[in-house]
């Protein structure tokens, strides 16, 4: 399958510190990872790198055939999507949830004076109606609940049938309710043999949505594990990456974790 990531040895000091730390991974366009690992590990600079926000400090990064510091990264931002909490807050509270989707034909966050065409808006109304928000298409962003939020950032994101899909903890902060929720969605899109290559971070293996295929652990910049997920998520991998014995438990794709008694 054709290779839309690749990190060959990278390195992200910050402070003298490795951030990241001989990083080499792959994916490719069938692929859908999920990133763990402690606060600090590096899971969301990792992300960073590949949605071009972040240069690395040594080393090679390769995004849809073209390499950092070799091209221009503006034009190559349109072909990744990319929802993380920090871009939420940047969404005008008073902005409809609508043009929300739809400004991301425009990668503007905010409607002033651009000028969309009538498949713009279906489009929008389409991908609203994919992640269950087409009821809410006329409410404002600062009128929805988080996880509501949560969905029209990832509604964004595919607007533009992106060729990678980067998700920045999207579970996070959530009820039950609205975690299985999105999970269930995820499940759902991850599966489709239309969706792009899909990489999301998280802290907790109960986050993982059935669908996703591998997994990478981190702990302290470097790779604690990395590979399909029946073979990379172990007890004794999570162990490693979260400096504490664990047990693991799987069931019909999902999983669960805790401190080994």
């Amino acid at each position: 399958m054709p290779q839309v990531l690749e990190f060959a040895d990278v390195i992200v000091t910050r402070d003298g510190r490795n951030i990241v730390d001989h990083v080499d991974w792959r994916v490719s366009d069938d692929q859908r990872w999920v990133i763990l690992g402690p606060n600090g590990a590096g899971k969301t600079t990792l992300l960073q790198l590949a949605a071009t926000l972040l240069h690395p400090t040594s080393g090679l990064v390769t995004i849809l055939d073209e390499t950092m510091g070799r091209t221009d990264v503006f034009e190559l931002r349109p072909r990744i999507g990319f929802a993380s909490s920090a871009m939420a807050r940047q969404v005008p509270p008073d902005e409809t949830v609508l043009n929300v989707v739809l400004t991301a034909a425009f990668s503007v966050l905010g409607r002033w004076n651009e000028n969309y065409e009538p498949i713009d808006e279906s489009r929008a109304r389409r991908v609203l109606a994919e992640w269950r928000l087409d009821g809410l298409a006329d409410r404002t962003f600062g009128t929805l609940s988080d996880g509501e939020q949560k969905r029209v950032q990832i509604a964004r994101s595919v607007m533009t049938d992106p060729e990678m899909l980067l998700l920045d903890e999207p579970t996070a902060s959530l009820d039950l309710g609205a975690r299985e929720e999105l999970l269930a969605l995820l499940s759902g899109y991850a599966r489709s043999p239309y969706t792009p290559a899909m990489v999301m971070v998280t802290h907790h293996v109960e986050e993982i949505p059935v669908g996703f295929t591998h997994v990478m652990l981190l702990r302290e910049g470097r790779v604690v594990a990395q590979g399909p997920v029946a073979e990379a998520l172990t007890a004794e991998s999570l162990s490693a990456a979260f400096d504490t014995p664990i047990v693991l438990h799987s069931d019909a794709g999902r999983h669960s974790a805790r401190a080994a008694v």
